[in-house]
């Protein structure tokens, strides 16, 4: 049986913290996962600036409502669904997703969950375990399922290993020179292919979490 897991931000839907980052004019929250491997210190800084500028959930959740799939996103999900199972592997959070899932056609999705204070202010974060993609892909193997998987930023690199097949999507250049082991694919008819190739799979062992 063949799974594909997929990044959810930068791979189908825009970098979330870079729209509200421009809907505040804050710079600051235009880092990502792209730029700061360390999760947890990625999340503390945002979340400090939030309190800083007065950014409460709701406002996030205002932005969230108005982003859309990236362009072309959404035929290449409905193409692959049709192939193999998918799952969105994602280190976003619940109280952000569902705006988004709705827009692709609710696809299964594992992430967060954001904590709040009774002001409304983000206040922290709860993960359904440490490096979680790597571990679920780990777990699907151990299922017997074949996993191709593919993902754009640091916090993608685990599962992308941990794969039978991983895929660089539209990677920063700094992954890019020092990741060369993996094919990269710009445009969602290239990441088709590479995802759904299955009978050329290697037969690696998957990568220690960890």
């Amino acid at each position: 049986m063949n799974i594909i897991c997929l990044d959810l931000e930068g791979v189908l839907v825009p970098e979330i913290w870079i729209d509200v980052a421009r809907r505040f004019s804050v710079d600051e929250l235009k880092l990502t996962t792209r730029d700061i491997p360390d999760y947890d210190r990625l999340m503390r800084y945002r979340i400090g600036i939030l309190r800083k500028k007065d950014i409460r959930l709701e406002d996030i959740q205002a932005v969230i409502c108005g982003m859309a799939p990236l362009p072309g996103a959404l035929e290449f999900l409905n193409y692959i669904r049709q192939q193999a199972e998918v799952i969105i592997l994602s280190d976003t959070f619940y109280q952000f997703a569902g705006p988004l899932m709705k827009k692709l056609g609710y696809p299964t999705l594992f992430c967060n969950i954001l904590k709040t204070n009774p002001a409304g202010f983000i206040s922290g974060y709860k993960l359904r375990q440490k490096d979680g993609k790597t571990k679920a892909v780990m777990a699907l193997r151990g299922l017997g399922f074949r996993v191709h998987a593919a993902g754009d930023s640091y916090n993608d690199l685990g599962m992308l290993k941990a794969a039978h097949h991983g895929v660089l999507f539209r990677p920063p250049e700094s992954i890019l020179k020092k990741y060369r082991r993996f094919p990269v694919a710009l445009e969602y008819d290239a990441l088709r292919k590479e995802l759904l190739t299955f009978e050329h799979s290697s037969q690696k062992k998957p990568a220690k979490a960890g």
